[in-house]
């Protein structure tokens, strides 16, 4: 170490932006804050019913200066002059339209309000059918499986079938749109200024997972495979990008224009982007074999392992591998479940229906009863739903319920696919039904661990991290159970973020590897959750119902397909 420096982690989450100040020397948190989306809280520009979900990129520029403005303001002028270095993390895949100069559509006039002109966020699925078509292409018409690194399968989720989906879509986007970027490259050209698309760095993470980039095909697929596929991909290969980089690497220097609007110094560097599962598995002490659970609204699950031992085996039915997407010079393996914290939010959304209808138009309460009332419901009914499901004794002829109400992402990718609960009677009880949809989250998670290890990925180890991991001892002990793996819990409540800050610490030359980094800032873990052996034998006849009720769901899908 050099002399005492801070360095800024920044996360870009779904509905908020984390920021944390830390001191690189020893990974203690100097500052913190967070800024939500204004316009996403409000619903703007989301259509839940066709899986449509956009974000302005007017929430994330205001809600990035009023994240770092108000950590500024509680900080020494002596730490804020030593802040050597900032990187980010944002959800992914999540793209944008932009003109020439990087500027996404959305912020030019004309195209304000547009949706399509919007970043289209990670949990969008309104592009199944490009996904299918691209499919298709890439397994049945070209010479090269472009889908191999990926999992043999691409998804609705991804970079090229929201631009498909978009460009046909949207005729005055399809013309007005130059290329497209990540989010997690948009935030670092912002602050460093560029505007010029053939320098800005793009983030290996990124376009690995979700751009199907791979150095066996020279980056990213051919030019002819997309004009085959639709002509109005013609020629964007060319104009988005060849070279890739690791979140090791420097994207540039701090703008003065940023370094005003922040209050930071203008010898500020910003590290290359990343995706907020892949920095935060950096955060979660990542190491080889060991799964990191990103758990939150979905689930990313994170390995690495040495090329020499993965080298260029493909592993099938998983969000891709790609070197050095989570530590450089290894193989970093994705895979995830698009519902989990989302699938309890579900259940509760329509658990307050009822009352969000009636309580609203009671001529019995007044207007901040109502509302006070609405909210204290809203924020508890899940603590009181895991208490009394904690209660209910497992059963081999209970409720099942399948996890798939967003799709499912793995193993092998199909956001066709929907949810479904087998076993109710007139017994059945609120709590009932909660703690299977529980069960079947950790059956999803059961079978992204088999998939791997089918594969001949081995898994040593379960780290976990993430709001429903820090939350909830219920879901946690459930989860260890089912997997029949001990878990620990990361202690920062701000992994992505820890992780973003540890990335720019590197950056700055503070340390040599990522790796250093992680053992001089690292949060600790806080707790462990260890399988009951009683549950674990119990839960084995479940997973077997569960994957019976999934094959003849996923049957049936297939025939009306």
């Amino acid at each position: 170490m050099k002399n005492r420096k801070y360095t800024i982690g920044i996360d870009f989450g779904t509905d908020s932006v984390r920021t944390i100040v830390i001191d690189s020397s020893n990974g203690n948190i100097v500052g913190n804050a967070i800024a939500k989306y204004e316009r996403w809280a409000k619903g703007m520009y989301c259509n839940p019913s066709a899986n449509q979900f956009r974000q302005h990129p007017l929430d994330h520029i205001e809600s990035l200066k009023h994240a770092i403005k108000d950590v500024m303001a509680s900080l020494s002028s002596e730490i804020i002059n030593s802040i050597a270095a900032i990187s980010v993390a944002t959800t992914g895949s999540t793209p944008v339209a932009v003109n020439k100069k990087g500027v996404p559509l959305a912020l030019l006039p004309g195209f304000e309000e547009n949706p399509h002109a919007m970043f289209i966020l990670w949990k969008d699925h309104t592009a199944v059918g490009e996904a299918k078509e691209i499919n298709e292409m890439a397994h049945t018409k070209s010479s090269i499986d472009y889908t191999k690194y990926s999992g043999g399968e691409y998804s609705s989720e991804w970079f090229w079938a929201k631009i498909l989906h978009t460009l046909r879509l949207d005729n005055k986007v399809s013309e007005a749109a130059y290329s497209w970027m990540e989010h997690c490259d948009w935030i670092p050209a912002l602050l460093t200024g560029n505007t010029d698309l053939s320098t800005i760095k793009r983030s290996r993470c990124a376009a690995g997972h979700k751009a199907m980039w791979h150095a066996d095909w020279n980056g990213l697929p051919a030019d002819e495979f997309w004009t085959q596929l639709d002509p109005l991909l013609s020629g964007l290969r060319d104009r988005l990008y060849t070279d890739t980089y690791t979140s090791d690497q420097i994207a540039g220097t701090i703008s003065e224009e940023w370094s005003h609007l922040l209050g930071l110094p203008k010898d500020v560097i910003i590290g290359v982007g990343s995706f907020d599962a892949h920095i935060g598995a950096i955060g979660g002490a990542i190491k080889p074999y060991h799964m990191v659970k990103v758990i939150g609204t979905s689930t990313c699950d994170m390995i690495v392992a040495p090329k020499s031992e993965i080298g260029n085996k493909a592993i099938h039915g998983i969000c891709g591998q790609v070197d050095g997407s989570i530590l450089p010079n290894m193989i970093g393996l994705e895979a995830g479940q698009s519902a989990f914290g989302d699938l309890y939010a579900w259940y509760r959304d329509i658990l307050m229906w009822p009352a969000n209808q009636i309580i609203t138009n009671s001529k019995l309460l007044d207007e901040a009863t109502k509302v006070a009332l609405l909210e204290e419901m809203a924020e508890g009914i899940l603590s009181e739903l895991s208490l009394a499901a904690s209660k209910i004794e497992i059963k081999e002829s209970g409720i099942i319920a399948l996890d798939w109400m967003n799709g499912r992402r793995t193993p092998n990718s199909n956001q066709n696919l929907k949810g479904a609960l087998q076993g109710l009677t007139l017994g059945t009880t609120a709590p009932n039904i909660f703690r299977a949809l529980v069960e079947a989250t950790a059956f999803g998670s059961k079978k992204i661990i088999e998939q791997f290890q089918e594969e001949g990925v081995r898994i040593d180890g379960v780290i976990a991290i993430g709001g429903v991991a820090q939350k909830s001892e219920f879901v946690m002990q459930i989860l260890a159970d089912v997997l029949n793996f001990p878990i620990r819990i990361i202690k920062s409540e701000q992994t992505c973020a820890l992780g973003a800050a540890m990335a720019a610490a590197v950056v700055a030359g503070l340390y040599d590897s990522i790796m250093d980094a992680q053992d001089a800032m690292g949060s600790g873990f806080q707790k462990e959750y260890y399988p009951i052996a009683e549950n674990v034998e119990k839960y084995k006849t479940l997973y077997t119902q569960y994957s019976t009720l999934a094959d003849f769901v996923e049957a049936q899908q297939l025939k009306e397909s």
